[in-house]
């Protein structure tokens, strides 16, 4: 049975959303502020988090931030803040989907099934063979916690799009991959994936990984082809 944290200060919402979910074989625990989710998920394992921007005493953005610091449970955002800024944050800082007020109750749920697809345990489940942490040249990749810790053992934050960037690039070590591939490999919901936004994207990462960008030694440029992941990669 999938446990879902639901965090909306409507009362309303919180009621009608976790009946309507418990009837798609979902177990749902609904609470009304931050603080009752810290708690919540510091005691309990979810496999997703449906979780409002506007709370009474915290900000779902700062939410979002702090469970991707800590946890890899998937996250939707539920919000009435449907502009694509706001759309564009949520997901950059971590979350897996974003909703916007009003919304069809069916269409979160089939939302919720995608996310859960795609969740790195549920892509771990379907191939088998995918470990949850990887090493390459002295750096370590948590990918169940999206944590990349340095040689130096310091935690450098990555986006959404940066991680999904370097787990393709972990999975696929020694290959050259095209921006076509990288864009498959990277795309998420309600962001546009281009071969631009993939060059900036692996411009921001070499940043993060001290890779000198004139001669690089991790990510190399394949002149006409894509881009190659130069590393050795331990389980």
């Amino acid at each position: 049975m999938t446990r879902c944290l639901l965090v909306d200060d409507d009362s309303e919402i919180r009621s009608s959303l976790a009946d309507y979910l418990q009837r798609f074989g979902m177990s749902v625990l609904a609470v009304a502020t931050g603080a009752q989710m810290r708690r919540a998920v510091k005691s309990e394992v979810f496999d997703l988090v449906i979780l409002d921007v506007m709370l009474p005493d915290d900000n779902g953005f700062d939410l979002c931030k702090w469970m991707r610091q800590n946890h890899a449970t998937p996250i939707i955002m539920l919000t009435a803040q449907g502009d694509p800024i706001s759309r564009v944050v949520g997901l950059e800082i971590g979350a897996d989907d974003y909703v916007g007020k009003p919304f069809e109750p069916r269409e979160l749920v089939a939302r919720i099934n995608a996310v859960l697809r795609r969740s790195p345990a549920g892509e771990s489940a379907s191939r088998g063979v995918t470990q949850r942490s990887v090493r390459f040249e002295g750096w370590s990749l948590d990918r169940l916690q999206r944590l990349l810790v340095s040689p130096a053992q310091v935690v450098v934050a990555l986006s959404n799009a940066e991680f999904r960037l370097l787990a393709a690039f972990v999975d696929h070590a020694g290959r050259v991959l095209s921006r076509d591939q990288l864009v498959d490999f990277t795309v998420t919901p309600r962001v546009e994936v281009n071969h631009r936004s993939v060059d900036l994207a692996v411009s921001r990462l070499r940043q993060k990984l001290g890779d000198a960008p004139r001669d690089p030694s991790l990510i190399r440029t394949v002149r006409g082809e894509g881009y190659l992941f130069d590393a050795k990669v331990d389980s």
